[in-house]
């Protein structure tokens, strides 16, 4: 009878380490996400700073933004890289 408590007393611990392993690498991996969000929203604002920095009329900014949200921030670059060479162009 006691072989069978300690045993069951055993198993009983190894799931509750198992599954606090688990909730800490849970944690682990929602601190890496939540640094991952916090780059991807300021390079976000950069991003439409940028924009408002770069595009001289609200059409370009719309374009720029309407880039920015459907094909993403590569996109959204190399619009901003061919509206400044274009300026640059013009003068």
């Amino acid at each position: 009878m006691t072989l069978t408590l300690d045993n069951y007393s055993r198993n009983k611990e190894s799931s509750l380490t198992k599954a606090l392993r688990q909730i800490q690498q849970l944690n682990s991996k929602i601190h890496e996400l939540e640094e991952q969000h916090q780059d991807y929203v300021q390079k976000q604002q950069n991003l439409i700073a940028a924009i408002a920095e770069i595009c001289v009329s609200p059409m370009q900014e719309i374009q720029a933004l309407r880039i920015l949200i459907y094909k993403g921030e590569a996109a959204c670059r190399q619009y901003l890289r061919l509206v400044l060479v274009k300026r640059k162009k013009a003068f």
